[in-house]
C-alpha cells in the first residue's frame, strides 16, 4: 500500500499535493479538499482588491520549481508588474489554482494516477495491517501508506469574555471574511485585534460602510509595522549576528544580541536585522524551553509579531488616512466583557491608566488572527485525532506535537510513523511556517522524503530528476 492522502484544500495543501504529482508515479496521490475551492483556503479566497500580499511579488510562489513564476502570471493579468510590488491576495489565489491545474494536466498526461475529494475527512485511523484509513463519508474510506495534515487556519472560537446573548445576536462576527453576510450598514463597528486580519478587515469595512465610525482594540493596540517602499540592503553584520544568536543561550541573551545589532550603525533599518533572521527563525525556536517559549508568547510575541509580519506600504497608508480623518479609533485596552444584543456593549480596560468604560458597538467582528489551540477546536478530524490519541496537542496550543520533519507525535511521545503535518499546524514546532515561502519550501522537501522512504519498488516508484526534466 503506497497511496497517499493529503488533507487540507488551501494552498499548503495544493503545495505539496503538487510536488507529489509531480514526483510520485504508481501510487494514487489523494487530495481531500472539502467544499472550498481547491488552492485557495481562507487566506486567499478574498475577493476584495484592497487585501494585499505582505509579501513582494518576487517572494511568492506555489512550488519550488515554479513552471511559471508569480510576477509572470500577475504581468498577464494586470499589465507589467515588478517583483517588488504587493500585489492582490486574491490574484495569488488565482495563480495557485492555475498552478495544480498545470501539474494536474501534466500528471493526467503521463498517465498518473491521482483522485481529488470535495468531501472533508471525518477521521484518520490506523489500520492493523499498516498505514491509515481516512474516512470522508459513510462506507468512504481511503486505504494510503501516508498522509499529510495540511489543513491550515482553524475556524476561530470567540473570546471567554463574550457572552451567551451576544453571541445569540447575531452582531458579534467570528469570521472576519463574512463581512458580506451582515446586510444593515452599522453606525459603528468594533474590531477586536489590530494584527493583519484586522487590518484587513477595516479595509473592507471603510469601503462596505463609509459613514460607519470604526474602533479596533487590542491588549497593546499595536498595528502591524510597514513593508519599506523597495527592498532594503541587508544588515552587513547578518551572518555574525545569526551566528552569535544560535550560540547564545537564553532569550535575554539573544534579545540583547539584537539589540546591540540595532545601535550597530547610525540609523540602520531594523527590518532588514529582523528579515535577516528569517533563516534561523525555527532553529532558535526550537532552542528555546517550554519556560522560554512561554516568556516569548507572554512577553514579545506581540512586537515580534508587529514586526516580523508587516503590511503592505499602500495598507498602511489606508489605515493611516482612516486614522487622521477620525474614522478609525485604535485602542490599547483588554476586552472584558462583551454583552448585550444590538448594539453590543463592549467594556474595555485602558492599558495606560486602567481606566474601565464601554463603547456601544452595531456590531463587533473577532480579527485575532490565527488559532492553532486544536485542544479546543471544533474540528472533528482533529479532535478524533486527539481522542485516539495518534496526536497530542502542544503544551502551549500551537498545534499539534510533532518531529523537525512534520511527523507526528503520539500521546506516548512516540512519532507516528506515516502521519504527517504541515503549515499552521506546525507552529510549536518551527513556530515560523505559515507564510508561502516557508510552506513551498517544508512542501518540496516533505514530498521529496515521502517519496524517498513509502513508494515500494514493486508496486510503483519516484521520477527521477532527469525524468521531470
Amino acid at each position: 500500500m503506497a497511496d497517499i492522502a493529503v488533507v487540507g484544500g488551501g494552498a499548503a495543501g495544493a503545495a505539496v499535493f503538487g510536488e507529489l504529482l509531480r514526483r510520485v508515479d504508481g501510487a494514487t496521490v489523494h487530495w481531500v479538499v472539502g467544499e472550498s475551492a481547491p488552492g485557495r483556503g481562507v487566506a486567499y479566497a478574498t475577493t476584495d482588491e484592497r487585501h494585499l500580499l505582505n509579501v513582494r511579488a518576487a517572494g511568492m510562489g506555489v512550488f519550488a520549481e515554479q513552471d511559471e513564476d508569480f510576477v509572470q502570471h500577475a504581468s498577464r493579468h494586470l499589465g507589467e508588474v515588478s517583483g517588488t510590488d504587493f500585489l492582490p491576495r486574491q490574484l495569488f489565489g488565482d495563480f495557485v489554482q492555475a498552478q495544480i491545474r498545470a501539474r494536474i494536466e501534466v500528471a493526467r498526461q503521463a498517465g498518473r494516477d491521482f483522485a481529488i475529494h470535495t468531501e472533508s475527512a471525518l477521521a484518520v485511523t490506523r489500520q492493523a495491517t499498516g498505514g491509515y484509513s481516512v474516512q470522508l463519508g459513510p462506507g468512504r474510506h481511503l486505504h494510503v501508506s501516508r498522509v499529510i495534515l495540511a489543513i491550515g487556519a482553524l475556524t476561530q472560537r470567540p473570546l471567554r469574555t463574550v457572552s451567551q446573548k451576544a453571541l445569540d445576536s447575531g452582531a458579534y462576527e467570528l469570521d472576519p471574511w463574512r463581512l458580506a453576510d451582515h446586510a444593515k450598514a452599522p453606525r459603528r463597528l468594533l474590531v477586536i485585534g489590530t494584527g493583519l486580519t484586522a487590518v484587513d478587515t477595516l479595509l473592507s469595512a471603510s469601503t462596505r460602510w463609509p459613514n460607519a465610525q470604526l474602533v479596533a482594540v487590542s491588549r497593546h493596540g499595536q498595528l502591524p509595522f510597514t513593508h519599506s517602499a523597495q527592498p532594503l540592503t541587508t544588515y552587513p553584520h547578518q551572518a555574525d549576528l545569526n551566528r552569535a544568536m544560535l550560540a547564545s543561550h537564553g532569550l535575554a541573551a539573544k534579545l540583547r544580541l539584537v539589540r546591540e545589532a540595532l545601535n550597530d550603525i547610525p540609523q540602520p533599518d531594523w527590518r532588514s536585522v529582523i528579515d535577516g533572521m528569517r533563516p534561523i527563525n525555527a532553529t532558535l525556536w526550537q532552542g528555546f524551553s517550554y519556560e522560554q517559549r512561554r516568556q516569548f508568547l507572554r512577553h514579545i510575541r506581540w512586537i515580534w509579531e508587529a514586526s516580523r509580519h508587516r503590511t503592505a506600504p499602500a495598507s498602511s497608508e489606508a489605515v493611516q488616512q482612516l486614522r487622521e480623518e477620525g474614522r478609525l479609533q485604535v485602542h490599547a485596552a483588554r476586552v472584558l466583557k462583551v454583552d448585550g444584543s444590538v448594539p453590543l456593549q463592549v467594556t474595555i480596560r485602558d492599558r495606560a491608566n486602567q481606566l474601565v468604560s464601554t463603547i456601544e458597538s452595531d456590531r463587533v467582528i473577532q480579527a485575532t488572527g490565527l488559532d492553532t489551540a486544536v485542544a479546543y477546536a471544533e474540528h472533528g478530524l482533529l479532535s478524533q485525532l486527539l481522542r485516539d490519541e495518534l496526536a497530542v496537542a502542544d503544551p502551549l496550543q500551537l498545534g499539534l506535537l510533532a518531529q523537525a520533519d512534520g511527523q507526528l507525535l503520539n500521546a506516548h511521545g512516540e512519532p507516528q510513523s506515516g502521519l504527517y503535518a504541515l503549515g499552521s499546524l506546525l507552529r510549536g514546532n518551527l513556530w515560523e511556517c505559515t507564510a508561502m515561502p516557508e510552506i513551498r519550501a517544508a512542501a518540496h522537501q516533505l514530498a521529496a522524503q515521502l517519496c524517498e522512504t513509502t513508494i515500494a519498488p514493486n508496486r510503483s516508484g519516484c521520477v527521477s530528476d532527469r525524468q521531470r526534466s
